[in-house]
């Protein structure tokens, strides 16, 4: 079985507060980016399941990886038999595209056709949920209003199909911790829920991440990228969660080579 895993985009990021789970209360736009890790489950006569990672470098212990993590979840509660899986990475890293929440959901939606365990998409999202905040999202994968961790949605009538996204992704990795560090949590100005039914070209007076302050001020490259893609015509630009991705909307596809100094250039296509 052979899987696409999309990545995904914050439009605006709220921090409204500190849990004392450790956890911060969050407002935020998630929206499918068609940027893709390619899944491949295969089942398998080993004794335990097997994860083979190809493309992008996935620091840490294979056995820690949220694929196993999936797979080992509905192990416990329906005894499914181990499975190979495949990860070709193509995602970039510590980008804030939520990469590895998708994999880790993907597989589970995989995990549940190949074994016909006939899950809803609200029991996988349950199942997701205990894998990490974003990846409840990439179940249904369509645009919502999250709140809460990242896990509580409410769905939006928004399409940028019509629009032509463009992804910068330098070489930096910003780490959540790193992140979290350089926000104040505070009650938001702006209701993010309304502000993203305006026409887009409003957005950027209106929908900003918290997070830009701070990681701004510890890698101004990054700040340097995102004017720049206003300079290069964006409607709208911004970093996607903790970054360290900028991204910019623009009307049409242009020529953004001259961007490419600063890192990897993507042009996602449609989902």
């Amino acid at each position: 079985m052979i899987l696409f895993a999309n990545a995904k985009l914050n439009i605006g990021l709220q921090v409204i507060a500190k849990r004392t789970d450790g956890y911060h209360e969050l407002n935020s736009v998630f929206y499918p980016l068609p940027i893709y890790d390619i899944i491949e489950l295969l089942d398998t006569t080993a004794a335990e399941t097997t994860l083979n990672i190809q493309g992008e470098h996935i620091p840490g212990n294979l056995r820690d990886n949220l694929c196993i993590r999936a797979f080992e979840l509905l192990e416990k509660d329906y005894g499914i038999p181990p499975v190979s899986i495949d990860l070709i990475k193509q995602i970039p890293i510590g980008a804030g595209l939520g990469g590895g929440s998708a994999d880790a959901s993907f597989v589970l939606k995989g995990l549940n056709t190949l074994f016909q365990l006939n899950l809803t998409e609200e029991q996988l999202a349950g199942y997701a949920a205990k894998l990490g905040a974003d990846c409840p999202f990439f179940i249904a994968n369509n645009p919502v209003f999250a709140t809460g961790i990242g896990t509580d949605f409410k769905n939006l009538t928004l399409n940028l199909d019509g629009y032509h996204i463009a992804v910068i992704m330098p070489n930096i990795h910003i780490s959540t911790a790193e992140a979290y560090a350089g926000v104040q949590p505070k009650v938001p100005e702006v209701n993010l829920e309304e502000a993203i039914r305006l026409p887009i070209q409003e957005w950027k007076f209106h929908i900003r991440n918290d997070f830009e302050d701070g990681i701004f001020e510890n890698y101004p490259l990054l700040k340097e990228i995102k004017e720049t893609l206003y300079q290069k015509g964006a409607i709208y630009a911004s970093m996607s969660g903790s970054g360290a991705a900028i991204y910019g909307i623009f009307w049409e596809k242009i020529d953004l080579s001259a961007l490419a100094k600063y890192g990897k250039i993507y042009h996602p296509t449609k989902l």
